[in-house]
């Protein structure tokens, strides 16, 4: 079966589809098969971006490692039983199509609460939460105190995930490796960011998941998007000299690759 990779989390602005489009395109280009979901229904930024890229491929002659995209398939409201979701034979079917032609299959949620993010949720095997650092995002994990010392209690999307782990566990399924991306790391050791730090481990061991480094907010991703390009493809469009910030952000995904410690997945790029 597939391994299944969801990038959730219920807020916006944090980075999902640039991590989603990053980690897809890495692990095709490692030679592994990938296929790719979209759940935000109305945006589809992860959508827009591989289409972005099947296009400019078409249109320069270019034939680049590419991840699998698919929309949800539409449904005969007739077919479905009194008391069953839509949503969720939509996200079923669409899993199962993926399924047998690839090794990874990547959802891309929404910032928001929908039945089909708690639906995808339940059916990850790795689930990855991009969070800039600030405690304004931490709050999608936990409440703390006025001093930011000190967790007072889970949020509703920690919630979320523990209601996700429950059904994975009466269905026999394996837990899920949940990974916090601390993203946007300020360059400084700030006095936010050794807070920020010591409430995450608090909290990783409260309710169970691993951090790891994401992407600092470079210019590079906002500029490769029209084209639906990562920093991976640079060098296949002739560029051999990359200046420092694109080496860094390479080094960045590099990291994270190795830190999500995917099965049969060996970052060597």
């Amino acid at each position: 079966m597939a391994h299944i990779i969801v990038v959730g989390n219920e807020k916006g602005g944090a980075g999902k589809s640039t991590v989603s489009m990053h980690v897809a395109t890495a692990l095709a280009r490692l030679g592994h098969r990938v296929g790719c979901l979209d759940l935000d229904l109305r945006q589809k930024s992860l959508g827009s971006y591989i289409r972005n890229r099947v296009g400019y491929m078409e249109k320069e002659g270019l034939s680049l490692p590419t991840p699998l995209y698919t929309d949800l398939p539409e449904i005969d409201q007739s077919t479905i039983a009194p008391g069953e979701n839509a949503y969720d034979h939509r996200l079923s079917m669409a899993v199962a199509a993926l399924e047998p032609d690839c090794d990874f299959i990547l959802i891309d949620c929404p910032g928001s609460h929908t039945r089909l993010s708690q639906v995808a949720h339940s059916l990850a095997d790795t689930l990855i939460t991009p969070l800039n650092d600030s405690f304004v995002d931490f709050d999608l994990l936990a409440h703390t105190d006025h001093e930011g010392q000190n967790i007072t209690g889970p949020s509703v999307y920690s919630e979320m995930v523990w209601n996700a782990r429950q059904l994975r566990a009466q269905a026999g399924l394996p837990p899920i490796d949940w990974v916090v991306l601390r993203n946007r790391l300020g360059a400084q050791q700030m006095i936010n960011k050794e807070k920020m730090e010591r409430v995450l481990d608090k909290l990783a061991k409260r309710i169970g998941f691993r951090t790891a480094p994401g992407f600092n907010e470079r210019v590079i991703f906002r500029e490769l998007f029209p084209r639906g390009l990562t920093l991976l493809d640079l060098r296949d469009l002739g560029v051999t000299q990359l200046n420092i910030s694109n080496v860094a952000a390479r080094r960045e995904l590099r990291e994270l690759i190795k830190a999500l410690n995917l099965p049969g997945v060996t970052p060597n790029f």
